[in-house]
């Protein structure tokens, strides 16, 4: 329990530290803090949102679903929060997105109401969304970009590369339905460019069959 406390304490104390104490002893008060497994799903579109999200540490996939493919906006990593909750706010409480856990994963979630009720009492606390506006709008931008312009082997090299980040660059099992349906393509294209790319050493395969992108690889060797 001790544990706990000093994960959850040390994550309000950096997040949030900026607010003042009485800000903390409200978000320690109103914060709910719960644990999620891997492959978890967190929310749905359409479902009515009844809390603001924030990761205190783990992964979270935000994507969109049409016929059955995803497309990926972004992924949200340690110390991040979840922007579409907190614009739920704005749009009568409902998701427009799909969440999933990639990695166990611990969260502190804050009700809406209580969230309406900081905006007003705590304004300063936008600083923290306006941040996290600027970023995603960045990733989201980017992977527009990379899908209108990059060629599909760096579209994959990409992907990978986001997922050793996630898992604090070790390298990660991924199966190749999850990276087609994640970039819009079917799972045989994806097999070839990655029998491709590993042919011309852009990626590395351990034994265990868990990958990472060579120049990551190298980064990691050097350290």
């Amino acid at each position: 329990m001790e544990q706990k406390n000093n994960i959850v304490n040390g994550f309000i104390s950096r997040k949030f530290g900026f607010l003042g104490e009485s800000f903390l002893e409200e978000i320690r008060t109103h914060g709910i803090h719960e644990k999620i497994e891997a492959r978890q799903e967190i929310i749905r579109e359409g479902d009515r949102v009844k809390y603001v999200l924030f990761l205190i540490k783990g992964a979270i996939k935000v994507y969109s679903l049409n016929d059955g493919r995803e497309l990926v906006y972004y992924y949200i990593g340690d110390e991040e929060n979840c922007l579409m909750t907190f614009s739920s706010i704005f749009n009568d409480n409902i998701s427009k997105v799909y969440a999933t856990t990639e990695e166990h994963s611990e969260v502190l979630l804050v009700p809406l109401a209580v969230m309406n009720r900081w905006l007003v009492a705590f304004p300063a606390i936008n600083t923290i969304f306006f941040h996290e506006y600027e970023k995603r709008f960045s990733a989201v931008m980017d992977m527009i970009n990379e899908a209108m312009f990059h060629h599909l082997d760096i579209r994959v090299i990409n992907y990978i590369k986001r997922k050793v980040i996630l898992a604090e660059n070790q390298p990660v099992k991924i199966k190749h339905r999850e990276i087609a349906g994640s970039l819009g393509t079917s799972r045989e294209v994806v097999s070839r460019v990655l029998k491709k790319i590993e042919n011309e050493g852009k990626i590395f395969k351990d034994e265990e069959g868990r990958i990472m992108a060579a120049d990551q690889m190298l980064t990691s060797l050097n350290k």
